[in-house]
């Protein structure tokens, strides 16, 4: 394959990312309100009761070891009532974007893996967000979504990334540098239109386009970090010392991180990605 030919721009990517689906409108307008101060909340959890199936896997993942709670919820309005408006529209966030970018027949990347991964990484984000100072719920939003230009790239381009692994493995590479030599774009930058086009927070985008750089701020460092910790979480050999080096946790902090990741991972999976 001549790479140069095949390679593409940021234009591409945008002009094929108004093909894809729309997120929900509810979950579009949650996200926007992440930076809205004035919200009519009864007016949302009315929005979101309409959308039987959104519903439905939010209060599963409300009533979930995700929060912990002593006594179950039922409705959208309860939920908001015991976990607060923040917590419900993460969840309600969770529940509307995987699924919202359809599967392409034939293409080469691993659906479930790549949702598992998403969720580990939210999860991770939300678990050492309580030890960075930074929103639990920003950053379980943030770490979601860190990789959804991987989604862009493989669906809208599917035969060029065929070719991405292929490049990795000739060149024992990293995903980053073969999506660059056969795209001349990485997931980063795709993720990083894609998340423009949507209108996410201002946040959640800087943390899509820095989640592999160690000295990313903010955010973004905490998607850096969670991202590493997943890859520990799903594989065991994987490094997850930068980690605890950074946050400067002691072996008995380190486990129990684990721990509680590893228990609201498995059961988020169950609901979300089956």
């Amino acid at each position: 394959m001549n790479l140069i030919e095949n390679q593409i721009a940021i234009a591409d990517v945008v002009r094929n990312i108004r093909d894809l689906p729309s997120l929900p409108a509810v979950v579009a307008e949650l996200l926007a309100s992440m930076e809205q101060d004035d919200i009519d909340l009864h007016a949302l959890a009315a929005k979101i009761a309409l959308d039987q199936a959104l519903t439905a896997k939010t209060l599963r993942l409300a009533n979930s070891s995700f929060y912990g709670m002593q006594s179950t919820v039922t409705t959208i309005q309860q939920a908001m009532a015991v976990l607060g408006f923040h917590s419900v529209r993460t969840l309600v966030t969770a529940c509307g974007v995987i699924g919202g970018v359809p599967a392409v027949p034939g293409m080469a990347l691993d659906f479930d893996a790549f949702w598992r991964h998403s969720i580990a990484t939210a999860v991770c984000a939300r678990t050492l967000a309580r030890h960075m100072k930074q929103s639990p719920d920003t950053a379980f939003t943030a770490g979601l979504l860190h990789d959804l230009g991987t989604l862009v790239l493989a669906t809208r381009f599917p035969a060029q990334y065929v070719a991405v692994e292929v490049w990795r493995l000739q060149h024992d590479s990293s995903v980053s540098a073969a999506q660059l030599a056969v795209f001349g774009i990485d997931h980063a930058e795709a993720g990083s239109a894609l998340a423009a086009h949507w209108k996410f927070p201002r946040k959640i985008q800087e943390a899509i386009t820095g989640h592999h750089d160690p000295d990313a701020p903010g955010a973004g460092q905490n998607i850096y970090l969670a991202n590493l910790l997943a890859h520990a979480l799903e594989d065991d050999g994987a490094d997850a010392a930068p980690v605890w080096s950074t946050l400067g946790l002691d072996q008995d902090a380190q486990q129990e991180v684990l721990d509680t990741c590893r228990l609201v991972f498995n059961e988020m999976c169950q609901i979300l990605v089956g």
